[in-house]
Protein backbone atom coordinates (compact mmCIF):
# COMPACT_ATOMS: atom_id res chain seq x y z
CA UNK A 1 0.00 0.00 0.00
CA UNK A 2 1.22 3.45 -0.85
CA UNK A 3 -0.25 6.82 0.01
CA UNK A 4 -2.76 5.38 2.48
CA UNK A 5 -3.49 6.69 5.95
CA UNK A 6 -5.98 5.37 8.48
CA UNK A 7 -7.11 7.62 11.32
CA UNK A 8 -8.20 5.91 14.53
CA UNK A 9 -10.91 8.22 15.88
CA UNK A 10 -12.30 6.34 18.87
CA UNK A 11 -11.43 3.29 20.93
CA UNK A 12 -12.84 1.77 24.11
CA UNK A 13 -10.25 -0.14 26.09
CA UNK A 14 -10.74 -2.77 28.77
CA UNK A 15 -11.22 -1.39 32.27
CA UNK A 16 -8.56 -3.68 33.76
CA UNK A 17 -5.00 -2.45 33.08
CA UNK A 18 -3.72 -6.01 32.65
CA UNK A 19 -5.89 -6.55 29.57
CA UNK A 20 -5.11 -3.22 27.88
CA UNK A 21 -2.58 -3.13 25.07
CA UNK A 22 -1.94 -3.56 21.39
CA UNK A 23 -3.54 -7.02 21.39
CA UNK A 24 -6.88 -5.39 22.13
CA UNK A 25 -6.66 -2.74 19.40
CA UNK A 26 -4.73 -4.41 16.58
CA UNK A 27 -7.09 -7.28 15.52
CA UNK A 28 -10.18 -5.08 14.93
CA UNK A 29 -8.03 -2.36 13.36
CA UNK A 30 -6.46 -4.91 11.00
CA UNK A 31 -9.86 -6.31 9.97
CA UNK A 32 -11.34 -2.88 9.31
CA UNK A 33 -8.29 -1.80 7.27
CA UNK A 34 -8.40 -4.97 5.16
CA UNK A 35 -12.13 -4.46 4.50
CA UNK A 36 -11.44 -0.85 3.50
CA UNK A 37 -8.79 -1.98 1.00
CA UNK A 38 -11.13 -4.58 -0.55
CA UNK A 39 -13.95 -2.05 -1.01
CA UNK A 40 -11.65 0.66 -2.44
CA UNK A 41 -11.18 -1.07 -5.83
CA UNK A 42 -7.42 -1.72 -5.45
CA UNK A 43 -5.07 -1.47 -8.43
CA UNK A 44 -2.11 -3.82 -8.79
CA UNK A 45 1.15 -2.35 -10.07
CA UNK A 46 4.09 -4.24 -11.55
CA UNK A 47 7.72 -3.10 -11.90
CA UNK A 48 9.15 -2.53 -15.38
CA UNK A 49 12.74 -2.65 -16.57
CA UNK A 50 14.18 -0.29 -19.13
CA UNK A 51 16.05 -2.65 -21.46
CA UNK A 52 18.90 -1.26 -23.56
CA UNK A 53 19.96 -3.66 -26.33
CA UNK A 54 22.98 -3.26 -28.64
CA UNK A 55 22.79 -5.34 -31.83
CA UNK A 56 23.49 -5.40 -35.57
CA UNK A 57 20.66 -4.58 -37.98
CA UNK A 58 20.09 -8.13 -39.23
CA UNK A 59 18.90 -9.42 -35.80
CA UNK A 60 16.34 -6.69 -35.06
CA UNK A 61 13.50 -9.06 -35.99
CA UNK A 62 14.62 -11.53 -33.34
CA UNK A 63 14.62 -8.79 -30.71
CA UNK A 64 11.06 -7.75 -31.60
CA UNK A 65 9.99 -11.40 -31.52
CA UNK A 66 11.36 -11.99 -28.01
CA UNK A 67 9.94 -8.71 -26.71
CA UNK A 68 6.44 -9.51 -28.06
CA UNK A 69 6.46 -12.97 -26.45
CA UNK A 70 7.25 -11.40 -23.07
CA UNK A 71 4.84 -8.41 -23.09
CA UNK A 72 7.71 -6.03 -23.84
CA UNK A 73 7.19 -2.64 -25.51
CA UNK A 74 9.89 -1.26 -27.80
CA UNK A 75 10.03 2.52 -27.31
CA UNK A 76 13.05 3.55 -29.37
CA UNK A 77 15.36 2.19 -32.06
CA UNK A 78 18.24 4.18 -33.47
CA UNK A 79 21.43 3.58 -35.38
CA UNK A 80 24.66 4.27 -33.50
CA UNK A 81 26.55 6.85 -35.64
CA UNK A 82 29.72 5.47 -37.21
CA UNK A 83 28.95 1.84 -36.35
CA UNK A 84 26.81 -0.94 -37.87
CA UNK A 85 25.08 -1.38 -34.48
CA UNK A 86 21.58 -0.39 -33.47
CA UNK A 87 20.46 0.62 -29.99
CA UNK A 88 16.99 -0.61 -29.05
CA UNK A 89 15.25 0.64 -25.92
CA UNK A 90 12.21 -1.16 -24.53
CA UNK A 91 10.14 -1.66 -21.40
CA UNK A 92 9.94 -5.21 -20.04
CA UNK A 93 7.91 -6.37 -17.02
CA UNK A 94 10.19 -7.79 -14.32
CA UNK A 95 7.99 -10.90 -14.06
CA UNK A 96 8.74 -11.65 -17.73
CA UNK A 97 12.48 -10.98 -17.46
CA UNK A 98 13.55 -14.32 -16.05
CA UNK A 99 15.43 -16.14 -18.81
CA UNK A 100 15.17 -13.09 -21.08
CA UNK A 101 18.90 -12.82 -21.80
CA UNK A 102 19.17 -16.50 -22.74
CA UNK A 103 16.09 -16.29 -25.00
CA UNK A 104 17.41 -13.14 -26.65
CA UNK A 105 20.83 -14.62 -27.26
CA UNK A 106 19.38 -17.83 -28.72
CA UNK A 107 17.01 -15.86 -30.99
CA UNK A 108 19.78 -13.55 -32.24
CA UNK A 109 22.63 -16.04 -32.36
CA UNK A 110 24.42 -14.30 -29.48
CA UNK A 111 24.64 -10.96 -31.31
CA UNK A 112 22.34 -8.92 -29.01
CA UNK A 113 23.64 -7.56 -25.70
CA UNK A 114 20.90 -6.43 -23.26
CA UNK A 115 21.23 -4.33 -20.12
CA UNK A 116 18.26 -4.05 -17.76
CA UNK A 117 17.60 -1.31 -15.23
CA UNK A 118 14.49 -0.69 -13.12
CA UNK A 119 12.56 2.23 -14.61
CA UNK A 120 9.02 2.59 -13.25
CA UNK A 121 5.83 0.96 -11.98
CA UNK A 122 2.84 0.41 -14.25
CA UNK A 123 -0.74 -0.65 -13.49
CA UNK A 124 -1.61 -4.23 -14.43
CA UNK A 125 -4.75 -4.39 -16.55
CA UNK A 126 -7.99 -5.53 -14.99
CA UNK A 127 -9.60 -5.66 -11.58
CA UNK A 128 -7.34 -7.07 -8.85
CA UNK A 129 -10.35 -8.73 -7.17
CA UNK A 130 -11.60 -10.47 -10.35
CA UNK A 131 -9.83 -13.82 -10.77
CA UNK A 132 -10.46 -13.77 -14.55
CA UNK A 133 -8.37 -10.62 -15.16
CA UNK A 134 -4.58 -10.39 -15.49
CA UNK A 135 -4.24 -8.56 -12.14
CA UNK A 136 -6.63 -11.02 -10.49
CA UNK A 137 -4.62 -14.00 -11.71
CA UNK A 138 -1.50 -12.50 -10.06
CA UNK A 139 -3.46 -12.05 -6.82
CA UNK A 140 -4.71 -15.66 -6.91
CA UNK A 141 -1.21 -17.03 -7.57
CA UNK A 142 0.24 -14.96 -4.74
CA UNK A 143 -2.49 -16.04 -2.31
CA UNK A 144 -1.89 -19.72 -3.19
CA UNK A 145 1.88 -19.32 -2.82
CA UNK A 146 1.38 -17.85 0.67
CA UNK A 147 -0.94 -20.67 1.72
CA UNK A 148 -4.14 -18.59 1.66
CA UNK A 149 -7.37 -19.60 -0.04
CA UNK A 150 -7.50 -18.54 -3.68
CA UNK A 151 -10.93 -16.96 -3.14
CA UNK A 152 -10.95 -13.38 -1.81
CA UNK A 153 -12.84 -13.50 1.52
CA UNK A 154 -16.24 -11.82 1.74
CA UNK A 155 -16.73 -8.61 3.70
CA UNK A 156 -18.84 -10.42 6.32
CA UNK A 157 -15.60 -11.96 7.60
CA UNK A 158 -14.43 -8.50 8.70
CA UNK A 159 -17.54 -7.49 10.66
CA UNK A 160 -17.33 -7.30 14.44
CA UNK A 161 -18.81 -10.37 16.06
CA UNK A 162 -19.84 -8.64 19.31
Amino acid sequence: LRGVRFNLSDVTLHADAVHRGAGQVMPPAKRSMQAAVYTAEPILYEPLYLVDIQCPEDVLGGIYSVMNKRRGQVIDQENRPGTPLYQVKAYLPVAESFGFTAALRSETGGQAFPQMLFDHWEAVGGDALDANSKAGSYVVKTRERKGLSAQIPGLDRYMDKL
